[in-house]
């Protein structure tokens, strides 16, 4: 019997149609995949060069503009480079036009030394400016580059898992064998090529939406907010030159300027250059950085930050430091000798960042953009917390004392200043106290102090225990300083203890170079030259020991109480009473009183230095002291 053969057979080799489309699409993927990885290399190829090589060169340009102004503060060229400066690219289009108004009237009075005065205290502004303006730019390139070198690297990677899968793929259609099969149906193959052809396209169509949603919702840095992590702290220059913290650079009580204002008077307005209502109430005590004042005020029910122009005393901005994520919903309870605004803020010229008694931490750009906030828990804290800020370059660093030394509550926190993240914490073996850290420079390097029943401890910044001495009791509420190589610390009624700084470990017995047993300060706290070290109790007695051995010189009863720890300017002790008296003194081996200056008004907060003005705060109001001129 014979067979018969259907005229629409034809032998063809298995799947080989099915088999040539999916070798052509591999093959396409592997080009595709291939080309693209091509394309992003080459972009992050340019993106590392121009972060390693030219932003260097920027970069070294700002450092040479930043010697020039150290190098020359009071340049005696002054008029004829002003007329040199392009005004369009100072920061801050305000200075521009007073210094214009000054260029005209410098014209009619060459030899008008406050004209001239006035004219290098804006230059320098208009210099820094350029130079933070510069620096602002800078740091937001590279942390552009940054950015661009994370998402290049994912899609890189992408782009090369194509490229293999393709490659593999190929290779492996390509190996197939043919095998005789029937001829399909023309209409099968075509639903078959529809089917395909969609399933490609929604695959890549899924791949190419989830790397763009992933890349799109990537967390973001908002450049006009913040600076960049790596170098947004300041010189210790541009410190020095400031009033940065409480009781100044290092929280030593020193004022880098000699040209302080010693005669005013509050009642008949003499010396008195302005006068601002602080909106809440606050101890406080103000921080100066060029033209901004800020200080902090707060109730039970509000927290706010303050921005005050130091020239004209005006408000600029306040921000409340409110619904805090993570804040305690709870109202606390603190004595009214504390109040909810007793630790003064910090700032490291760029940001401002300020803590409450509730435990609410808030930091703002100069232009009172909110950076962060975050809420630390409720502080368990006998009289309410009170312990003032500080800052290691990025770090914003918290002495978180509280409880007892048995709840193990206390710690030292590291906060980034750029994010509010978390850096570092270590725990502190205290009860609750109201001291401030300071940040010390010895031959080792830096070490953040922090005093606490019954230790003095110093960390690494970052946050590894260097040494601590058992050396203090009870409720330690004056900071420590640091001065002749030595750290200086106070037990209130009782104690100062000086501590070489260069050991390791319990240093108890080693390294305490001396001590005093008789009256100290329970609240103020210490201030040296570095040959005398002075102490001020509420009370008002002042007392004078030498630094290298504690010898006491002398001793003299102010007659008024003093919740201000004491400032030196130069050859003279400032002292501000509660009742706003200013006392004067000279320092040497004797006391010499060389001025008594009256404000009008309680103060219960330490004043800041500045060049030719000092910033007090009074009970109500802010005071900016200085000439008239």
């Amino acid at each position: 019997m014979k067979t018969q053969i259907d005229d629409n057979y034809k032998p063809t080799p298995q799947g080989s149609e099915a088999t040539s489309q999916w070798y052509r699409t591999a093959v396409a993927a592997a080009v595709i995949g291939g080309v693209f990885s091509l394309i992003v290399l080459e972009l992050m190829l340019f993106n590392y060069f121009q972060r390693t090589v030219a932003e260097t060169k920027r970069a070294e340009k700002l450092e040479e503009l930043k010697t020039q102004l150290r190098d020359q503060p009071n340049d005696q060229q002054l008029i004829s480079r002003i007329q040199e400066l392009d005004l369009q690219s100072v920061v801050d289009p305000k200075r521009a036009e007073e210094l214009e108004v000054l260029k005209i009237e410098i014209r009619d009075n060459p030899d008008d030394e406050h004209l001239l005065s006035r004219i290098r205290r804006l230059y320098l502004q208009i210099r820094q400016d350029r130079i933070h303006q510069l620096d602002l730019q800078i740091r937001q390139v590279r942390m552009r580059r940054w950015d661009f070198s994370q998402r290049g690297s994912f899609l890189l990677l992408g782009s090369v898992v194509v490229l293999l899968i393709g490659v593999k793929s190929a290779s492996a259609y390509k190996k197939k064998l043919p095998a005789p099969q029937p001829q399909p149906d023309k209409r099968d193959e075509q639903v078959r090529k529809a089917i395909w052809a969609r399933w490609a396209v929604t695959v890549a169509t899924v791949t190419l939406g989830s790397t763009a949603l992933f890349l799109a919702t990537r967390p973001r840095i908002d450049f006009s907010a913040a600076d960049m992590q790596v170098t947004s702290y300041p010189s210790p220059d541009e410190i020095s030159k400031n009033w940065p913290r409480f009781r100044g650079p290092g929280g030593l009580g020193t004022s880098a300027y000699t040209n302080v204002p010693a005669n005013w008077n509050g009642r008949t307005r003499e010396g008195i250059i302005w006068k601002s209502k602080v909106p809440l109430p606050g101890h406080n005590s103000p921080i100066v950085w060029d033209d901004r004042v800020f200080v902090t005020g707060a109730n039970k029910n509000t927290r706010e930050v303050y921005c005050f122009d130091a020239l004209s005393g005006k408000l600029l901005w306040k921000r409340g430091v409110m619904n805090v994520p993570q804040g305690s919903a709870e109202p606390i309870e603190v004595m009214e000798d504390t109040g909810y605004a007793a630790p003064t803020a910090v700032t490291d010229g760029r940001r401002v960042c300020a803590i409450f008694a509730t435990g609410d931490v808030g930091c703002f750009d100069f232009d009172g953009r909110k950076v962060w906030a975050k809420n630390l828990g409720t502080p368990d804290s006998a009289y309410g917390y009170a312990s003032s800020l500080a800052m290691y370059r990025n770090l914003l660093l918290i002495q978180y004392d509280q409880g007892g030394a048995e709840d193990e509550k206390s710690k030292l926190i590291a906060l980034d200043t750029f994010t509010g993240r978390t850096v570092w914490e270590t725990k502190r073996p205290v009860p609750n106290s109201w001291s401030s850290p300071i940040v010390v420079e010895v031959a080792a390097g830096p070490q953040i102090i922090a005093c606490g029943d019954p230790w003095v401890i110093a960390y690494d910044p970052n946050g590894a225990e260097l040494w601590r001495a058992n050396c203090l009791s009870g409720e330690i509420a004056p900071s420590p300083i640091y001065a002749t190589e030595m750290v200086f610390a106070v037990e209130p009624y009782t104690t100062l203890v000086a501590i070489r700084p260069d050991g390791r470990g319990d240093v108890t017995q080693t390294h305490i170079a001396w001590k005093i047993d008789e009256g100290t300060p329970d609240i103020s706290c210490p201030v040296s030259n570095g040959e005398f070290i002075f102490l001020l109790t509420t009370e008002g007695l002042l007392t004078c020991y030498k630094t290298d051995d504690g010898a006491k010189l002398w001793e003299h009863d102010l007659q008024q109480n003093f919740l201000a720890s004491p400032s030196l300017v130069g050859d003279r002790l400032y002292m501000l009473s509660e009742k706003g008296v200013m006392h004067i003194a000279e320092v040497g081996t004797e006391y010499k009183e060389l001025a008594k200056c009256e404000l009008g008004e309680e103060c219960f907060a330490s004043p800041a230095f500045m060049d030719g003005r000092i910033y007090i705060r009074g009970k109500d109001n802010l005071y900016c002291i200085g000439s008239n001129d």
